[in-house]
């Protein structure tokens, strides 16, 4: 099995990093914990939820339509699905890590309402693509691939598999696409525009050319915090255990030996994703405990050969 190139899939994901010399964009406020001290929970209000806080949607949301986004995710993740089955790269719908992702993910989607109610409405999909890369990805309207080099290198957990469903669902719940795109859409347009815009939540044109930027992306260091602090939440309350991101982010800092350092990266280093986590666990410890545990465990993958030299 080699790297499979597909020109439908977009280029952001879990095991993908995009490099970059500027520093993170401000806007929501995240309850982090950030030096892993803990502390960040005590701190809550009496009248916080239960769960992770990670603030409010941000406005730039507002610059892009919901619908029209989510139109053009499907569109291009269909199209993704039929290249990679033409290709031979698409694993068929009784394969056994396939049946494992998707029972993994029926168990967490009944709690992605409460983040973003237009979920109710999503028709979720769940693929696996046969390919080495170290990655997965969860497009707007719910639109979830797997590469099976990330269940098989990794030889994940089904704990460890849930804390990656949960980031890359977050995402698709918390918006992070649609900002980015009405983040594009104020350098087009400019601050005077984009001022009566943020008070109206209504821009006609900004779905020209949504499909390409869907595939092109990059999302923020805030965006992949927040991502993981809400799919912590997600894998709690369907029964995986929140922790299980600790053991994921050692092996994914095994596997990108020579990786930039923070400061040039749009992602949290592993260590400090570590640190995120383990400050927050005793925010959704309670909900862990009490949730039903799955009836049903999955083996990894067998482990993939070294890849051939060409």
């Amino acid at each position: 099995m080699e790297h499979v190139h597909l020109e439908h899939a977009p280029r952001y994901g879990f095991g993908r990093c995009d490099c970059c010399a500027s520093t993170p964009e401000g806007g929501r406020r995240l309850f982090t914990g950030l030096v892993g001290t803990g502390a960040a929970v005590a701190a809550l209000p009496a009248w916080a939820r239960e769960g992770v806080q990670v603030g409010e949607r941000s406005k730039f949301t507002k610059l892009a339509p919901a619908e029209q986004i989510e139109e053009a995710a499907s569109l291009q993740y269909r199209q993704m699905v039929n290249e990679a089955a033409q290709k031979r790269a698409l694993l068929p719908q009784d394969h056994a890590q396939v049946q494992r992702l998707r029972y993994i993910g029926a168990r967490m989607l009944p709690f992605t309402e409460e983040w973003n109610p237009r979920a109710k409405q999503w028709k979720w999909e769940v693929n696996v693509i046969t390919s080495r890369e170290l990655n997965a990805f969860c497009m707007p309207a719910g639109k979830i691939a797997f590469y099976y080099g990330i269940l098989a290198q990794l030889q994940l957990s089904d704990d460890e598999v849930a804390a990656i469903m949960g980031h890359e669902v977050a995402h698709a719940l918390r918006e992070h696409a649609r900002e980015r795109m009405g983040k594009t859409t104020v350098t087009r347009l400019g601050a005077g525009v984009v001022s009566s815009l943020l008070g109206l939540g209504n821009l006609g044109d900004a779905a020209l050319s949504m499909g390409a930027q869907l595939l092109t992306l990059k999302f923020s260091r805030e965006d992949e915090t927040e991502a993981d602090l809400v799919g912590m939440e997600l894998a709690a309350r369907a029964g995986y255990d929140p922790m299980a991101g600790v053991s994921l982010w050692e092996k994914m800092g095994q596997a990108a030996k020579g990786a930039p350092p923070q400061w040039l990266s749009t992602h949290p280093s592993g260590k400090t994703r570590i640190q995120d986590i383990r400050a927050a666990t005793p925010q959704v410890a309670g909900l862990f405990a009490r949730a039903p545990k799955p009836d049903r465990r999955f083996p990894p993958p067998a482990p993939l050969p070294p890849a051939t030299s060409r």
